[in-house]
């Protein structure tokens, strides 16, 4: 008669990145490998009205750049047409410093100024991001730190957070292929506790809390230059992290040998997930340092890029603790993704 197999005890385990506590509670679920997406995303092939696709240019808020830069583009970046944020304020020399902000009864008031881009990856409606060749996805990263160089030019914006929401259920409002950047007049909260946790970090060891590997048991796959991993206190379950080898503070950093290198890398994870977790939907956010940062900020500041495939929910408990619980050990998912064969 089978046996079934004992279920791990839960545990708490402490992130030393972005300081947060994650219960992990495994007899919540059911084996690690059965995990799939409920919902998996099957992308519109419907072109015709898409203003994203080639031919449909005139249908876009006002572009910015193109790669390149004549009428068989390969990527465009455009301005949002809904943007988040306006960035037409009149600040002069697009200044917004702390003599801008308001401190009212009721809280700081900050001028909503700043730069909300779209980056449309691909041409073709039905290309996903995994489905380009490590090279153009590299051409796709270097277009961020492009727009990023740009951006930086204005003293008001002190971040910019770079992501991709893929599926209605992520948050993609449009199902052809595309990432968006924000720039922001503020510096969030989560960035300055993120900053905090790894200068901690860094005074209790001495050492930067992502230049290496901590354990053999979280690697998934590693290049010349970055490795991903199963952060050791994941928030969600198969949550993947990719990380630069080499010490980097800010993601514009990034050269175009190593985008090319990082593409090749990110297009194999996605392609893993794809297949293990039934094509979920999905959203990755690059966490870089804040525009401005002080030399003393350097030696422990790493960027890295997060992956978050949407197989759980977030409930009135992760809303009001901000502890969260995954039912799956990030050592039990790095180990399947491992060992997960998959064609490029």
């Amino acid at each position: 008669m089978a046996t079934t197999p004992p279920t791990r005890s839960p545990e708490l385990r402490k992130d030393p990145v972005t300081n947060r506590w994650v219960i992990f509670s495994p007899a919540r679920a059911k084996r690690p490998s059965d995990f799939k997406s409920k919902s998996p995303e099957n992308p519109n092939n419907n072109s015709s009205s898409c203003p994203f696709c080639i031919g449909n240019e005139h249908q876009c808020a006002p572009e910015i750049f193109r790669v390149p830069p004549d009428p068989n583009w390969k990527l465009r970046v455009i301005e949002n047409l809904y943007p988040a944020l306006s960035r037409k304020l009149d600040h002069p020399n697009g200044q917004n410093d702390d003599s801008s902000s308001e401190l009212s009864g009721l809280g700081r008031v900050v001028p909503g100024f700043g730069f909300h881009d779209v980056v449309i990856e691909t041409p073709v409606h039905s290309v996903q991001l995994s489905d380009l060749d490590p090279s153009e996805i590299g051409d796709v990263l270097i277009a961020y730190k492009r727009r990023i160089e740009q951006i930086k030019q204005f003293d008001s914006i002190k971040y910019i957070q770079v992501f991709k929401n893929h599926g209605a259920s992520a948050g993609a409002s449009m199902s052809h292929s595309h990432s968006q950047m924000l720039s922001l007049p503020i510096v969030p909260a989560s960035v300055s506790t993120r900053l905090n946790s790894m200068k901690e970090h860094f005074n209790q060891t001495g050492k930067c809390s992502l230049c290496k590997v901590q354990s053999k048991d979280l690697l998934i796959n590693e290049t010349s230059h970055f490795f991903s991993i199963a952060p050791y206190a994941s928030s969600f379950p198969f949550e993947i992290w990719i990380i630069p080898r080499d010490h980097s503070s800010h993601f514009d950093e990034l050269d175009n040998k190593k985008a090319v290198d990082l593409g090749g890398l990110l297009k194999l994870i996605l392609k893993k997930m794809a297949l293990q977790l039934n094509n979920p939907p999905f959203n990755f956010m690059i966490h870089t340092s804040p525009i401005q940062i002080t030399d003393s900020e350097i030696p422990y500041s790493h960027w890295f890029l997060q992956i978050i495939p949407q197989l759980t929910g977030v409930g009135g408990f992760e809303l009001g603790s901000g502890c969260y619980i995954n039912p799956v050990f990030p050592g039990d998912a790095a180990k399947i993704l491992r060992e997960l064969n998959v064609p490029i």
